[in-house]
């Protein structure tokens, strides 16, 4: 499939599994509750846990009223673009489907050009890794078919993309936490 018919699937409320900037994942778009209610079915997670959210650019945080201006995303932009997903505080309600009650959610602004274009045509989507919570990651789409099979609308096949997870740090005001080690070495 090509991306056009991706951005049109993504953008029309498919979903599907394609390469992201660490490995392959499940996306559809994070600002539809019932797009992201079906992924946590797809990919049989936790319904506490939060979902890592790509975006295109800072102003994209806005969508989920996080000023751009604040003092986090000022210390995020230390590590964007890049395999670092940053945890920020968002305690606005609407938004619950995404924090699962935690007051806060993890997003992502890739180097990847052809992801980046993606998220511009469809605005942020919501990308966990291609695999049953608590399996192995799918390093290749028939990995990933064996997992999701039709339940996803599509798979973009990259070859085999092999990767540690993103890097994951909270920042909460100017104090910076690492939440899981991956990809990106981090020292505070």
């Amino acid at each position: 499939m090509d991306k056009d018919g991706i951005i049109s699937l993504l953008k029309n409320g498919g979903i599907g599994v394609l390469a992201t900037d660490t490995l392959y994942g499940v996306v559809g778009k994070a600002l539809s509750e019932e797009i992201v209610e079906r992924i946590y079915k797809v990919r049989r997670r936790n319904p506490d846990k939060p979902l890592i959210i790509l975006i295109s650019s800072i102003q994209d945080l806005e969508f989920f009223g996080i000023s751009p201006e604040s003092e986090e995303v000022n210390l995020a932009q230390k590590y964007w673009p890049g395999k670092v997903s940053i945890i920020l505080p968002c305690a606005d309600a609407r938004f619950r489907y995404l924090h699962r009650g935690t007051n806060s959610l993890a997003f992502r602004l890739p180097e990847k050009p052809d992801l980046l274009q993606i998220l511009k045509e469809t605005g942020p989507l919501v990308a966990p890794s291609a695999n049953y919570e608590g399996y192995p990651p799918a390093y290749t789409i028939e990995e990933a078919y064996k997992y999701f099979g039709d339940e996803v609308d599509f798979y973009e096949d990259s070859g085999e993309v092999k990767s540690e997870p993103s890097t994951i740090i909270k920042i909460e005001g100017n104090q910076t936490f690492l939440v899981r080690k991956g990809v990106v070495e981090f020292t505070n």
